[in-house]
């Protein structure tokens, strides 16, 4: 019975000796999503659905998932946590903290982690990958609003809007060239929009709307024509008595 009994003993022990592969569990809590306990246990949701096999996010309460694939070692006569972290290429500090130790203690028959595995570097490199991603949406967003607002502020600058005193005036008229102060041949257009400025009230070449006349090229000068007057070019004699001298609002469009 003796002989039995040792040999028994010493199987034993062989068996306790060896690491053996376990796996870290929580049970779901109200409340708590596959994004919070990655959070909160530092693994991946990628990670955390390959090891419970789950096809979508959803989790149920007091539903028990796998966290991590741990090994496990069953603590034997000799050990120190210095001899076990060189076995399983790991750090003494590393040991405790997976183990919750507060000393260098360890006795015989402890079950101790010896290694957990890590975030997989796809899942990391997806990760970061998607941080990235975000980051450059959300300045580029950022920099389309600036933009808009900036196209914005301009055009608003540039549609800036007078009142002046417009009469009316007709190159068809004897001695009148015709030719504007810019080039333009109003005698061939007699109907082309044309207005006569004041060039440091309304810049030579602007295009602007007239009330009443409608849009027109800033085109010629006139001696008269100083501060806030217009002549507005019309086709006949005719056409330029009945425009007469009014108030009008000019807005200058570019």
């Amino acid at each position: 019975m003796k002989k039995i009994f040792s040999i028994v003993t010493c199987a034993s022990l062989l068996t306790t000796a060896a690491p053996f592969v376990g796996a870290e569990e929580i049970k779901v809590e109200k409340g708590d999503t596959l994004w919070s306990i990655s959070q909160k246990k530092n693994v991946s949701v990628t990670d955390i659905k390959k090891w419970n096999n789950l096809k979508s996010d959803l989790i149920k309460v007091n539903e028990t998932l796998i966290l991590q694939k741990v090994k496990n070692y069953k603590v034997k006569a000799g050990d120190n946590l210095w001899k076990i972290s060189q076995k399983y290429n790991t750090t003494v500090e590393q040991i405790k903290s997976w183990n919750k130790l507060k000393s260098d203690t360890i006795h015989k028959g402890d079950v101790l982690i010896v290694s957990k595995s890590k975030v997989s570097k796809e899942s990391e490199t997806k990760t970061a990958a998607q941080t990235v991603n975000n980051t450059v949406k959300t300045k580029n967003t950022v920099n389309t609003v600036k933009a808009e607002k900036t196209e914005k502020t301009n055009t608003d600058a540039s549609s800036k809007e007078i009142t002046v005193t417009a009469t009316a005036y007709t190159a068809d008229c004897n001695g009148c060239s015709g030719i504007t102060a810019t080039g333009i041949n109003l005698k061939d257009n007699p109907n082309k929009k044309v207005i006569s400025v004041d060039p440091n009230v309304i810049p030579l070449g602007s295009k602007v709307y007239v009330e009443g006349y409608g849009t027109a090229i800033a085109g010629d000068t006139g001696g008269a024509i100083k501060g806030n007057k217009i002549d507005v070019h019309v086709a006949t004699t005719s056409e330029a008595l009945n425009w007469g001298r009014k108030q009008v609002s000019v807005k200058i469009l570019d």
